[in-house]
């Protein structure tokens, strides 16, 4: 094999290998949930510790988007004259689309983050490799309360990013584009629906289960000491957004398909 056969194969086959390595790392998690004692402090403690990192800069990012996606869906609704429709439109984009994106990218980089940084000090240190020695399962002792707790406050700050979207998207489309408070709420109910709000929260969950497992993998296989931690916890954030936007859009292609729109 040539040199720029194996620089261009050794980079493929190591990348297969991490899916499977990740992969194998979801169903741990998925039995370690039912393996007891289940570590009710520790997921307490991570619980709290993901939302203290995650709902400020939540919060901040989410005010700013709801007006920008309010602004741009009130213009171009415009355009059309369909001025009546911008409520439900905002709401559509925010709830289906938005605030589910913006809460796992915040998870990710916030809390994904330190949980990657926590785990990789844990594992140079070897003390999962002493965990293991003393018969101590460190998947289902450290990883799923972390991950477990990234999916309660990634659906909690979900619905919060939703509630702020919506009421940023309703002061900017009155204020800026003399909208009436009236047809921006009475227009909830001509295209949302209950199944959108659904459709967000289970993206959500989704979501923080996947910033979890992959924060959590990077974690336990770091590579070359201290530096090795900082590169894994880079590395968790960018794969986690990739892996984001894609299941993104399978989600979104699969409930379009099965949920019709309203009116239809």
């Amino acid at each position: 094999m040539s040199i720029v056969q194996d620089r261009v194969v050794r980079p493929v086959k190591g990348g297969f290998a991490q899916a499977g390595n990740l992969f194998d790392l979801f169903i741990e998690v998925g039995r370690g949930i039912f393996k007891r004692p289940f570590q009710l402090r520790e997921f307490i403690e991570q619980s709290w510790f993901i939302a203290s990192v995650s709902i400020l800069p939540t919060a901040l990012v989410s005010i700013p988007f709801g007006a920008v996606v309010a602004l741009q869906a009130g213009s171009l609704i415009q355009q059309f004259g369909a001025q009546s429709f911008t409520g439900a439109a905002s709401v559509l984009a925010i709830v289906q689309q938005a605030a589910p994106v913006i809460t796992a990218l915040l998870i990710a980089g916030a809390a994904g983050s330190a949980v990657a940084a926590d785990l990789g000090s844990r594992t140079i240190r070897e003390e999962i490799d002493a965990m293991r020695v003393l018969g101590i399962d460190p998947v289902a002792r450290l990883v799923v309360p972390r991950v477990l707790g990234m999916i309660l406050i990634a659906v909690l700050l979900n619905g919060m990013v939703s509630f702020v979207g919506i009421a940023g998207g309703y002061f900017f489309n009155v204020l800026l584009q003399g909208g009436t408070p009236g047809a921006y709420l009475a227009s909830f109910g001509f295209l949302a629906q209950l199944p959108d709000l659904y459709i967000g929260e289970f993206k959500a969950a989704i979501f923080g289960l996947i910033a979890g497992v992959v924060a959590a993998y990077k974690g336990l296989t770091p590579k070359g000491g201290p530096k090795g931690v900082g590169d894994a916890v880079n590395q968790s954030v960018v794969i986690t957004f990739i892996i984001l936007f894609f299941v993104n859009v399978i989600i979104t292609l699969v409930y379009l398909q099965v949920v019709p729109a309203k009116g239809s």
